[in-house]
């Protein structure tokens, strides 16, 4: 098997080895697995967080009268917040610890629900939103390197990469849809539909970061202090499947994206679907298919899964399409839960090319890298569809989204060709000097 589809079982320690304490007193594999499965609720948690103002946006606009551009702007804040979380602190747990950092991101995704509920005005809006992107940021690569931590002692048995790679996708994306869902809900059948979302999560939030504080470390401490440095923006595992991954990720968060900023409207105004609930359902169902492709695909090579995940989220954009253009809420929910099967897909396979190749001690910085080039690709997506929405009609906006993310999945499609065939090829023999 190939070196980069290859579970790395032993944990890979780093050079400075001899200048660490060791992170506490071993445990047994059962209090790891039980450190497995809490830090992958936790990590639901902070994920759902951040999408809870999904099916709000439409509240948002009828109360305060700004358009559809204007919620991919706050969407696209959210993720310049990413972003930075990324660069700034998205490498650190692999020197500070694990728990600091997502002790951090939780207190700072905290702060950003304090914010909502105190300032729910546009200007309010976005810092909350830019806030949020931070504690993603540093959330995202700290918690899936925590769960890898956490796997490889809680099972040191090869061949169990399968349940790392499953749980910390289905964390992530499946976190995203049930934000949406819960938001909605609430929204509709709660009074204070723009305050009470953001209320239950506060209190969910506390709770992690409180439970964070007993999970077993897995990072060695420097002895001394270490100078902080921002995060290095460099691939791990070679620049091939590095490409790949990041445009795997960034078809996935294309996807994500479209029904986490603009969706929710398209369905109340071109849909004529205006309950908070529906539009939270969407979502919801277009990320919870998005797990299922994920769960569901598990045995295939990674090649086949990859190719699968590019061809369902072909199909599924031209069924979301011809939906808005016929104005059919059933096809273009339809088309949504097959493009959410493929985005799933590709972002799980995207995710294991990472893991598989970085090492343990740069396990958190090379996913920081993935993810910050994975949401720069997202802010530019994002900004694009809403300025076309804002200049011609929400349906000749999806219909253009539809043809930029054709051509991104044709890329894939031969990327993924040149690398594979790149990796099968056999290495030349030695030189008679060698």
């Amino acid at each position: 098997m190939n070196q980069l589809e290859r579970f790395p079982h032993d944990v890979v320690e780093p050079p400075d080895r001899k200048s660490r304490i060791p992170c506490g007193k071993p445990s047994g594999p059962g209090r790891y697995r039980v450190g497995f499965w809490a830090v992958a609720v936790i990590f639901a948690v902070t994920t759902a967080f951040s999408t809870v103002p999904t099916p709000l946006y439409p509240l948002y606009e009828e109360r305060d009268g700004f358009g559809s551009f204007t919620v991919t702007v706050v969407f696209a804040v959210y993720a310049v917040g990413v972003a930075v979380g990324l660069v700034a602190a998205g490498h650190l747990s692999d020197r500070t610890g694990r728990r600091p950092v997502l002790v951090a991101a939780l207190l700072g995704q905290l702060t950003a629900a304090v914010l909502f509920l105190v300032w729910p005005a546009l200007p309010g809006l976005l810092l909350a939103r830019f806030v949020t992107g931070l504690g993603v940021g540093m959330a995202t690569p700290t918690a899936t390197a925590y769960l890898q931590d956490l796997h490889i002692r809680s099972r040191p048995t090869a061949g169990q990469a399968g349940r790392f790679q499953a749980v910390s996708t289905a964390a992530n994306v499946g976190g995203l849809g049930v934000g949406p869902l819960v938001a909605g809900l609430l929204a509709a059948y709660v009074p204070a539909p723009i305050h009470t979302p953001y209320a239950v999560f506060a209190v969910l939030l506390i709770a992690g970061a409180v439970a964070v504080t007993a999970l077993p470390e897995t990072v060695d401490r420097p002895t001394r202090p270490v100078p902080y440095r921002v995060q290095r923006v460099r691939p791990h595992g070679g620049a091939g499947p590095f490409s790949l991954a990041v445009a795997c990720a960034c078809a996935a968060l294309a996807i994500f994206g479209l029904f986490t900023s603009l969706a929710p409207g398209f369905v109340a105004t071109t849909l004529r679907q205006t309950s908070p609930a529906v539009a939270g359902a969407v979502v919801f169902a277009v990320f919870a298919a998005a797990v299922l492709g994920q769960s569901f695909t598990g045995a295939l090579r990674p090649a086949a899964r990859r190719a699968l995940g590019v061809a369902a989220e072909a199909a599924g954009c031209a069924a979301v399409a011809a939906g808005m253009v016929r104005e059919d809420p059933a096809l273009f929910i339809a088309g949504g839960v097959i493009a959410g099967i493929g985005a799933g897909t590709l972002f799980k396979a995207a995710v294991a090319l990472v893991t598989e190749a970085a090492p343990a001690h740069v396990r958190a910085e090379a996913l920081a890298t993935f993810f910050l080039a994975a949401y720069t690709g997202l802010v530019v997506t994002s900004l694009g569809l809403g300025l076309a929405a804002q200049r011609t009609t929400p349906t000749t906006a999806t219909l253009w989204f539809s043809g930029f993310l054709a051509a991104l999945l044709t890329a894939i499609a031969l990327l993924d060709r040149t690398v594979g065939g790149a990796r099968r090829r056999p290495s030349p023999p030695p030189s008679p000097s060698q």
